[in-house]
């Protein structure tokens, strides 16, 4: 029994401006090569299959596409929602993708048995049991009570989740035992988990209320398959817990990783887990320098760019030339004649403008919000014009939410600062 994990697409993200349908495409091109090639009976989405819960349309149409050229391989495919992911958008063809090898779990279902899936190898003998955990919203798992405390929610939390886990494990034991098989079990889910590498991109998904679970509190599955967490990792567990990863790199802090799925073979009551290398379909780098360096650091950049291929690029200027007013201009005619897209110019913001800095020592309580906006606005490469045209928005912005809380709400009191 081989099976690909893998999570986090993100069909129909945009990048500061830039659709990623074409690198999504390639890679979806480039999963149907893996499972021809390597014979894989069941890919598993642990999660974040798109990157809103409104995907535009070509990012279904990318999802359908792949399901439906899928087919021909025989290879299964189980969806779980993440936190990114509407439940209703997953469940809307929920039935009919069933009739395709697909099996979706939208989110926790209203009977637990549902969530205990028997995969078949390609002879459709029963190979393994997938207990398959979505992301778990507190309000499916909980009920709230009054007077609590956050501290107190956050352990009802923990152990609803732990509870969730255990509970299904012990029903893929049960069905084991009925049967008198021993079909190795695997886990899956998407949350953050502790001691893990995280990038920008990814977002809290518990806050206030639990920041990370416990990998000690993960039942002892055969293979705990996590979704969330962008970069791919496995856990200093005694049970086999690992993050995919996403395919493509979806912030600029995530330009350096080599992505990749993992590969899981149940034989004969053994287990191997591979690592299959995804190929950068759009090159993206993050330059921190100065102007006079900038050329040289790109060059070994642009060198690896294939033909008719541009280079993505987020250009952080340090404090030797951070004062400059006109640095958009000057790095806009250093790139001028290079197969390079600028999408993002910064200063250093760890040495320039103590702006920002100074702040973090202040109180918000201390801070009104035009303070906030001025010091964030510094921060940025702006011409005078553009600074003032946010700053007209931001205000439009505030004022609508001042006039929609009344007085001594937490809006008016600052906490929404």
């Amino acid at each position: 029994m081989r099976i690909l994990h893998t999570s986090d697409w993100h069909l129909g993200q945009h990048f500061i401006g830039k659709s990623r349908a074409a690198e999504h495409a390639a890679f979806l091109r480039w999963l149907i090569t893996q499972v021809n090639e390597h014979l894989i009976d069941a890919i598993i989405v642990a999660g974040d299959v798109f990157d809103t819960v409104t995907p535009p349309s070509y990012a279904r149409e990318l999802y359908n596409q792949f399901i439906v050229e899928l087919q021909p391989s025989g290879c299964q495919l189980i969806v779980l929602g993440g936190n990114h992911d509407s439940p209703a958008v997953l469940a809307e063809s929920k039935q009919l993708l069933a009739q395709l090898h697909t099996q979706v779990i939208p989110a926790t279902a209203a009977e637990l048995e549902q969530q205990l899936l028997i995969l078949p190898d390609r002879s459709g003998k029963a190979a393994c049991l997938l207990a398959a955990v979505p992301f778990l919203r507190p309000r499916d798992l909980l009920q709230s009570q009054a007077g609590q405390t956050g501290q107190q929610k956050q352990q009802d939390l923990q152990q609803a989740i732990a509870d969730h886990y255990q509970q299904l494990f012990a029903l893929a034991q049960q069905y084991n035992q009925q049967h008198q098989l021993q079909l190795p079990i695997v886990m899956t889910g998407h949350l953050t988990t502790v001691g893990v590498s995280q990038s920008e991109s990814v977002r809290d998904i518990y806050i206030g209320t639990l920041e990370a679970f416990s990998a000690s509190r993960f039942p002892a599955a055969d293979y705990i398959a996590l979704g969330h967490i962008h970069q791919a990792q496995q856990l200093n567990s005694s049970t086999d817990i690992r993050y995919s990863g996403s395919p493509i790199a979806l912030s600029f802090d995530e330009a350096s990783q080599q992505k990749q799925a993992w590969l899981i073979e149940f034989a004969e009551q053994q287990k191997t887990v591979s690592s299959l290398p995804i190929p950068c379909f759009q090159p993206l780098v993050s330059i921190k320098t100065d102007l006079t360096s900038l050329p040289a650091l790109l060059k070994p950049q642009l060198a690896k760019l294939a033909k008719n291929q541009s280079l993505w690029l987020e250009v952080v200027i340090n404090s030797s030339d951070g004062y400059l007013t006109d640095l958009q201009p000057r790095v806009e005619q250093l790139l001028s004649d290079l197969p390079v897209e600028l999408l993002r110019l910064r200063r250093d913001r760890s040495q320039t403008g103590a702006s920002l800095q100074q702040l973090t020592q202040t109180s918000l309580a201390e801070l009104a919000p035009a303070d906030v906006w001025q010091a964030r606005l510094a921060d940025e490469v702006l011409t005078v014009e553009q600074a003032q045209q946010l700053t007209k928005l931001h205000q439009q912005v505030l004022a609508k939410v001042l006039d929609a809380d009344p007085p001594g709400s937490p809006a008016t009191q600052g906490e929404h600062r």
